[in-house]
């Protein structure tokens, strides 16, 4: 599935009717608790391995079954469990043609009262055909991985007009490749608290902490990293159809080895429902993000400007949208001059939905990445075919 038929799919699903207070759920799977879909596509695929020169093409068949299963267990508790089964296989790839990806998830949402709830999220995958590439890898290199993600989210109402959220995740990485998952297999855990005052139905001003620890598993004496963030923001319903959030603070990372830094933090996004089902939403995000390259850079400042438009020209035909650019700087470890980078990704997606079962969609993504390192280059083009059928 292309980065952009995921945004896709969740911009589907965020349209469509809950079936229990705890979160939407596709028209496929509503009022029955096992919901069985096999999909197919036929893509090609410019640069199979993201190469920044010597790029390998290659048409990609493509066919995932997947099963899904939703039950409210009490009135007050909802479980979920889903797992995909992908197979790629591949006209011209050198070694292995025929890949197998894997995607296990299992979800829990509790309701303790009308004002109090729980949700814990558990996803698993086995990426053997990695959807992002990391570019300026030598040609041809292995870049499938391991990767389980667990996050918990409590929130309640202190008063009428307070509430309070406490996150936590924690994120896993290894890598197939033993030279790759050397440099770049580990741990990210993150724990945050939060507190909301209402001060209008329409608007709540926010303050949030969160503590995050970066371990990896080789060399972590030079490479692992703790940060404290801390921030604040409003969350404003404009009107009906218009919601906006933001969030301005500082980064305060430590490194183990190298120097310490800090550096602003936002999170700004708007969403405009401008007609059922059809939606523009756009925002920017400043962090800190790890590199690929740890030998080199400690760290990857990212400038994360983002755009998504979904119009449904009738009730069975949607055409989507994505835009996402990405200015960001590598920063070198002593020794190491900075690196700038931009990178561009685009998106569009025609989908037509004949039936409550059947999903029929032509997809196109473009990855464009320039850098100053001629070695991090990227050109990629993905195109492709798909029909799913639920049921």
């Amino acid at each position: 599935m292309t980065f952009f038929r995921i945004l896709l799919v969740g911009a589907l699903l965020a349209a469509l009717p809950a079936r229990a207070v705890y979160a939407p759920i596709p028209e496929q799977e509503q009022g029955k608790d096992l919901t069985f879909t096999f999909a197919g596509e036929v893509s090609h695929d410019s640069n199979i391995f993201g190469g920044a020169t010597g790029a390998i093409s290659s048409m990609v068949y493509e066919f995932a079954p997947s099963v899904v299963y939703n039950a409210s267990v009490t009135d007050q508790t909802f479980l979920s469990l889903s797992y995909r089964l992908t197979l790629d296989h591949f006209d011209d790839r050198p070694g292995q043609e025929t890949l197998d990806s894997h995607d296990l998830t299992a979800r829990v949402a509790h309701a303790f009262n009308q004002s109090t709830t729980l949700d814990v999220v558990d996803d698993y995958q086995v990426a053997r055909n990695p959807e992002s590439v990391l570019n300026g890898l030598p040609l041809n290199t292995d870049q499938s991985f391991q990767r389980n993600e667990l996050d918990a989210h409590y929130s309640t109402d202190v008063t009428g007009k307070i509430g309070a959220d406490v996150k936590a995740r924690t994120v896993y990485y290894k890598y197939r490749d033993a030279g790759l998952g050397r440099s770049i297999d580990r741990i990210e855990n993150l724990f945050g608290l939060a507190g909301n005052y209402a001060v209008l139905p329409e608007t709540k001003l926010v303050g949030e902490f969160r503590h995050q620890d970066v371990y990896y598993r080789k060399l972590g004496e030079i490479k692992n990293k703790s940060s404290d963030y801390l921030m604040g923001g409003v969350d404003y319903a404009v009107a009906k159809k218009l919601t906006t959030s933001a969030r301005v603070g500082a980064e305060w990372r430590h490194r183990a080895s190298e120097r310490s830094a800090t550096a602003p933090y936002a999170e700004v996004s708007a969403k405009f429902d401008y007609l059922e089902g059809s939606f523009i939403s756009a925002g920017y995000m400043r962090t800190l993000e790890e590199p690929s390259d740890t030998v080199r850079f400690t760290d990857t400042r990212v400038n994360r400007f983002f755009a998504n438009v979904q119009h449904h020209v009738t009730p069975l035909i949607v055409l989507s949208g994505s835009l996402t650019y990405e200015p960001s700087q590598l920063e070198g470890r002593r020794g190491q001059v900075n690196v700038d980078e931009d990178t561009v990704r685009t998106g569009v997606a025609a989908s037509y939905l004949p039936t409550k079962h059947w999903t029929l969609s032509v997809t196109y993504d473009n990855d464009h990445v320039d850098s100053d390192d001629p070695a991090r280059d990227l050109r990629r083009e993905r195109a492709g075919a798909n029909a799913s059928y639920a049921f």
